[in-house]
């Protein structure tokens, strides 16, 4: 397993990358169509420029390939001379391809990734003017992106409240979503282990408990998705990947508070157990996992980054459990990315999307604001972790 994919990561995925770098303006080029056609106008997400910032600066402290680093700089370079909104602080939602704004949205969800991509690229490269920028979103974050019980999600320039329609999914306009709390889990996860900061600790267990008393649903072994202003669910939802993901994510930020054995570990360790147990038992088919389940009706869709998830997901569980129903179950799905979701056609890289066979959904962009190094990168660098730990 660690050969192979230390090879599609190496050969596949960091080469397609490089080869998306924009010399011209800065960044990266934002979309490339399912028929490989490059649009060097295309908007730059500032989501897109962060996850490829995180992706660079983690690969670099995984190989020490010095080129690396070298594009991580770049990537940082366009998000602090573009994205950060130097007068009202915070970052934008997106770019225009030569670094003018285009939507000055500010969204928590968009903050958090690039706490998560500064903090990676100080503990890649040692700049500490990276730190203090996370750091100072940081304080964006928890002084107008939250009220007295959790995270707001979208706000203007000025941070006055908005529509969420950027994190309402499924018919639905949520004043408080999972996704944007457990990537701001994430963010101050990664925060709090490069920077040691204990506010950040003390927020971190906060999140936790949110997580554990609000979003989690024992009675279903679930998360709930979307929520109205009071963490009541908007709708019957099973988010499969989103639970997967969690189940690790969660598990890493005990783990970096050095919680394992306290009582915040003894509260939230069952929490992650079920959500693994739970998507093991009745949503994944043996090889793959769908997308979701709205009430009760499954949408069989093959999502790329719901896949790469599911391999470090069933990894965690098993490094835990040392389950080798887990261990089996994250091979079997690495083997169905490999096999179907890794797009082989020259100048490509994953399928965004196949069927429940792995057959390609076209029109399906190859790179697109959302579609990125994020997920698939960090699934490699993962499993060079956790596999050779384990050897």
């Amino acid at each position: 397993m660690v050969s192979e994919v230390k090879n599609h990561l190496v050969n596949n995925i960091i080469p397609f990358w490089k080869n998306l770098r924009d010399d011209e303006y800065g960044g990266y080029y934002g979309y490339l169509s399912y028929d490989l056609e490059l649009d060097k106008k295309a908007e730059k997400g500032c989501i897109l420029n962060s996850r490829i910032l995180w992706f660079f600066s983690s690969a670099y402290s995984c190989l020490k390939d010095r080129s690396l680093l070298d594009e991580a700089k770049h990537a940082y370079e366009f998000m602090t001379k573009y994205c950060l909104d130097r007068e009202n602080g915070g970052i934008f939602w997106s770019m225009n391809y030569d670094g003018t704004v285009l939507d000055s949205t500010k969204h928590t969800y968009n903050q958090a990734f690039a706490i998560y991509a500064l903090s990676a690229y100080y503990e890649a490269s040692g700049d500490e003017q990276a730190l203090d920028y996370a750091r100072s979103l940081f304080e964006v974050i928890e002084e107008k992106c939250k009220d007295n019980t959790g995270y707001l999600e979208a706000s203007d320039r000025n941070f006055n409240k908005i529509s969420n329609d950027k994190l309402s999914e499924n018919g639905v306009m949520a004043d408080r979503t999972m996704n944007t709390l457990l990537h701001v889990l994430e963010a101050y996860t990664e925060l709090y282990r490069v920077g040691r900061d204990e506010k950040v600790k003390k927020v971190l267990e906060e999140i936790l408990v949110i997580f554990a008393n609000k979003i989690y649903n024992p009675k279903l072994h679930r998360q709930e998705v979307f929520f109205d202003n009071n963490y009541i669910s908007l709708i019957d939802l099973h988010s499969y990947g989103h639970d997967i993901e969690t189940s690790w994510l969660i598990d890493r930020a005990v783990e970096v508070i050095d919680d394992f054995k306290g009582t915040l570990g003894k509260k939230i360790t069952p929490i992650t157990n079920d959500l693994a147990r739970e998507i093991y038992n009745n949503a994944f088919d043996g090889r793959s996992l769908p997308y979701e389940c709205e009430k009760g009706v499954v949408n069989e869709k093959r999502v790329w980054w719901v896949q790469a998830e599911t391999v470090v997901g069933f990894l965690n569980a098993y490094g835990k459990s040392r389950n080798k129903e887990y261990l089996n179950a994250a091979q079997n799905c690495l083997r169905f990315i490999f096999e179907y979701v890794v797009d082989s056609r020259s100048g490509s890289e994953w399928f965004g999307e196949v069927d429940k066979n792995g057959h390609p959904i076209e029109k399906i962009p190859i790179v697109e604001p959302w579609k990125c190094p994020y997920h698939n990168g960090r699934m490699c660098l993962e499993i060079l972790k956790r596999m050779n730990e384990n050897a």
